[in-house]
């Protein structure tokens, strides 16, 4: 059944690849993956240039992070829902390259986010990377990569059970759901590097959190957080 699901995207992404990924209207020849009017249209953050920005702020006293940001406004129905849900639901994992292009960019020109050894992805759990294929957030963390000229890794912290949605948890039920998800594999990948820890979207703030302290516990120096968009 996997298999047929994964012929269906890939006939999808072949009949449909001339197409905006955001507003699905045809590209003209000069154009890939996202028409000239959407990358215009998008609505970016700026986040990267102030350290006191929205998402650093709701992750304030949850975790000893150095930066943490985002590059996109998530708005339900809007472009860079579709953008995101090409990448995670219709293998369309070039998307996800080409956004982390464009926040590898953001970054690499930002004063809070120097001096980063490693990049890290949000881990997926290992059933539901079974039944995607892939980790939509690896594919984000290799376009930052190019960019910035250092180095990713998809395996280092790992997803060690599956949980429950957050949607409707409490701040401290959230933290709850989260804790001891996550492992950190190879501690002496990480041990004394800053480390930039990469994710689609920022909603609650709990993954990331768990994440960082999951790094942070057994040496990393420093975690700075670098998301594709943050849920209002």
């Amino acid at each position: 059944m996997l298999q047929v699901k994964q012929w269906c995207n890939d006939l999808i992404g072949l009949l449909f690849s001339n197409l905006c990924n955001a507003c699905g209207e045809a590209l003209y020849h000069s154009e890939y993956l996202i028409c000239t009017k959407c990358l215009y249209d998008l609505p970016f953050t700026d986040y990267h240039q102030h350290a006191e920005n929205r998402v650093a702020k709701q992750l304030w006293g949850r975790a000893p992070l150095n930066a943490a940001m985002a590059m996109l406004y998530f708005r339900k129905g809007a472009k860079v829902q579709n953008l995101i849900h090409n990448l995670k639901y219709n293998s369309r994992t070039d998307v996800g390259v080409v956004l982390g292009n464009m926040l590898g960019e953001r970054l690499k020109i930002s004063a809070i986010y120097q001096n980063i050894d490693l990049i890290i992805p949000v881990p997926l759990h290992h059933k539901k990377y079974r039944h995607r294929g892939y980790n939509q957030c690896t594919f984000i963390a290799e376009g930052i990569a190019q960019e910035m000229k250092i180095e990713f890794s998809e395996g280092i912290l790992v997803r060690n059970k599956a949980t429950e949605s957050q949607t409707k948890k409490s701040r401290y039920n959230r933290y709850q759901n989260m804790k001891d998800v996550f492992q950190v594999n190879s501690i002496e990948s990480i041990t004394g590097k800053h480390i930039l820890l990469v994710d689609d979207v920022i909603t609650t703030g709990a993954t990331l959190e768990a994440c960082a302290n999951a790094l942070l516990a057994v040496g990393a120096t420093k975690v700075s957080i670098a998301a594709l968009a943050f849920a209002e």
